[in-house]
């Protein structure tokens, strides 16, 4: 039941990774109008750097697809994981009111992360 359960969640946040990935390329997603200034502000001093949106755009389509998988769950996990920490900072630090979102998102990382821990100890080895 565990695994169905996680399978079901993982499948969720590859798909959300994958809407978010393809908007960066396509734009088909309205910005919200009530945007915090310091969102706005932040923002547009990522998009400078003109490397750094595709970027984020192709690790998270690539760990999204990943994450929909099993096989290759654990990497992707990891593909997205500097993207999650620049989400939830994002939230802690800039927009708040978006942190419940961020929490959950977190929850089914870190899920996905411990369930892998195995595939991971070669890495700290």
């Amino acid at each position: 039941m565990k695994n169905k359960v996680l399978n079901v969640v993982s499948a969720l946040f590859g798909l959300l990774l994958l809407n978010g990935g393809l908007n960066k390329f396509l734009n088909y997603m309205p910005v919200p109008a009530d945007l915090p200034q310091e969102l706005i502000k932040d923002s547009m001093a990522i998009m400078e750097i003109s490397w750094l949106m595709p970027l984020v755009g192709f690790a998270e389509i690539v760990g999204g697809m990943m994450i929909l998988f099993p096989k290759t769950r654990a990497l992707g996990a990891l593909i997205v994981f500097p993207v999650m920490v620049g989400v939830l900072l994002t939230h802690i630090t800039v927009a708040p009111e978006g942190m419940p979102i961020a929490i959950v998102i977190w929850i089914i990382l870190s899920w996905i992360i411990w369930e892998n821990r195995k595939k991971y100890l070669a890495l700290l080895n």
